[in-house]
């Protein structure tokens, strides 16, 4: 009952490894339908496609074991299935939760767009679904959906009809049976009754359940405190049997808090700052400074796909790249080095507002951190701060270079980070910039900016580049 058709596509690129695979087919013999070779002699490889029909965890975890093997690559394609998605913090909304949930559901739909096979998101009595028609590759599907923030678990779900107790008992039973070979363990059946015409409730669903585990497999043993395989059984219009919680994000739904501006650089810091922002339900939009032809054209390009893969976790960003060359080199030659860096922050800031303002934005965002560079003492941070209005939130600012590196490495933006195409903060970037600006000084050295200064910045703003940024595109 818990058993599921599914076909693994297997890329064989190091012939050391071939051994090691064929153990791992043979000992899960049992479940394997059929299988296929293809060498494929012009690139090197061989090519496998294995048939299964095995319960769920059995796929999982011979995937799992093939896919660490060196050299060797593996995917999952399954038969119809669904998955309850648990959410966190927008369980406690009260009387607006129906808003969260609705944007959960939309975000969903959004990060499923790219997965192959069809879906069906829904919401039902305080659960929201994902049913999945058809064949559809569950690796793609989890990982897309442990990009939807607001999620706190995704639990692959086995469905059978309603029936009488005695059937109940045989369903999970089976259940168990398929989905766990080592059976000696502890284990809590948690029964969760919404249709309540259900001629038994929820505590007697879990004795008779439990009762019947215990007869089936006497190696099994009851712990209601720490068990080490909890058995979920809710009754709806179906009855829903899971035991496995694969971790989701967390955070709020994209779009319940508002959205801000993110200035977007190539660097490590920028891309995590809108991420960790939008975990908290913000929608994003961004502005990205570019200085041809002292930034090239790939810089550009390079910042277009770390929006896009941030996007994977916000939705769609509205990018702002704005032609920054002819302001940079005006302070350039009127104000003093020393104070470069901090006066083309400012006036960074004062565009980014700009259009902030101008969408409806709530905020700024930027990826400083304190101490990590000049620019990023408290000095230089109030001195950026002084030319805005709107609030700056920087949720870096307490992390270590390590700390923010690790995210990037976990949300996909550290290896384009660093990729070597400089954007215009470093290529005019002052040999020894002031650590602790003085905003009067400051404000005094951009009085020698008067005579052009607003002619530039409208131009920026009047030639500024949109691209509207989504995964996949």
């Amino acid at each position: 009952m818990a058993s599921r058709i599914a076909v693994i596509g297997i890329i064989v690129e190091e012939s050391d490894s071939v051994k090691e695979l064929n153990q791992i087919l043979h000992e899960y013999g049992e479940y394997i339908i059929g299988r296929m070779g293809i060498p494929y002699r012009q690139r090197g490889v061989n090519i496998i496609s294995v048939a299964m029909d095995a319960p769920q965890d059995m796929i999982n975890a011979m995937t799992g074991k093939i896919g660490r093997l060196a050299g060797v690559s593996a995917k999952t394609v399954c038969s119809k299935k669904a998955e309850n998605i648990k959410y966190g913090e927008i369980g406690i909304k009260g009387k607006n939760r129906y808003i969260f949930e609705d944007a959960l559901v939309r975000q969903i739909r959004y990060a499923l767009q790219g997965v192959d096979g069809e879906f069906l998101v829904h919401k039902c009595h305080g659960r929201v679904y994902v049913d999945c028609d058809g064949d559809y590759d569950f690796d793609e599907t989890v990982e897309s959906l442990q990009k939807v923030f607001g999620i706190v678990g995704i639990c692959p779900v086995v469905r059978v009809p309603v029936a009488e107790l005695e059937q109940l008992r045989k369903d999970v039973v089976a259940y168990v049976d398929e989905a766990y070979e080592e059976k000696n363990m502890t284990f809590k059946v948690d029964a969760r009754r919404a249709k309540k015409s259900y001629p038994a409730n929820s505590m007697e669903i879990n004795c008779e359940v439990g009762e019947a585990i215990l007869e089936a497999f006497p190696e099994m043993k009851v712990d209601v405190h720490k068990p080490e395989l909890r058995i979920n059984v809710e009754i709806r219009e179906e009855v829903y049997i899971y035991s496995r919680i694969i971790p989701g994000p967390g955070g709020m739904p994209i779009g319940t808090n508002g959205s801000a501006m993110l200035l977007l650089s190539g660097g490590i810091d920028s891309p995590v700052a809108g991420y960790m922002v939008s975990k908290r339900g913000v929608e994003l939009e961004a502005t990205y400074f570019h200085a041809p032809p002292y930034t090239s054209e790939r810089a550009k390009e390079k910042v277009v796909d770390l929006a896009r893969l941030v996007s994977a976790y916000s939705g769609p960003i509205k990018l702002h790249v704005v032609n920054f060359t002819d302001i940079q080199l005006y302070i350039y030659e009127k104000c003093p080095h020393d104070e470069l860096t901090i006066i083309m922050r400012r006036y960074m800031m004062k565009i980014a507002e700009h259009f902030a303002k101008k969408d409806g934005c709530l905020g700024l965002i930027t990826g400083e951190s304190i101490g990590q560079v000049a620019s990023q003492t408290m000095q230089s941070l109030a001195a950026t701060n002084a030319v805005c209005t709107l609030p700056v939130y920087r949720p870096l600012i307490g992390f270590d270079k390590k700390d923010i590196v690790e995210i990037s490495e976990k949300i996909n933006t550290y290896e384009t980070s660093i990729q070597p195409f400089e954007d215009c903060c470093t290529i005019f970037v002052a040999k020894h910039p002031v650590t602790k600006p003085n905003i009067e000084r400051i404000e005094k050295s951009e009085l020698n900016l008067a005579e052009k200064i607003d002619e530039l910045m409208q131009t920026a703003i009047d030639t500024v580049e949109i691209i509207e940024v989504k995964q996949g595109e």
